[in-house]
């Protein structure tokens, strides 16, 4: 399943970020299983989303410039009775 794998490791990232022990690109590409250039190209798309991620030489790590939160959810659960039928008529 990609897109759980997608949704793991952008969640893994952003702990990753938001503690600061993220390494460099080339660690954290390692960490997330991914090529350095497609680590760049998350960063690029967390920062189009407003994430005000930063990189420290000095401390060789990325890190969130001001609070921020980042919340991707999936519930995967049964329909009680009465949620199938409004789901069927919608």
């Amino acid at each position: 399943m990609k897109l759980l794998e997608q949704i793991e490791r952008i969640n893994r990232l952003h702990e990753l970020i938001k503690y600061r022990r993220t390494g460099t690109p080339g660690e954290l590409a390692k960490r997330l299983k991914l090529s350095t250039s497609m680590v760049y190209k998350v960063m690029e798309e967390l920062r189009l989303k407003d994430a005000p991620i930063e990189y420290s030489k000095q401390l060789g790590t990325y890190y969130y410039s001001q609070p921020y939160l980042m919340n991707i959810n999936l519930e995967f659960r049964l329909l009680e009775d009465e949620e199938n039928l409004t789901e069927t008529i919608l």
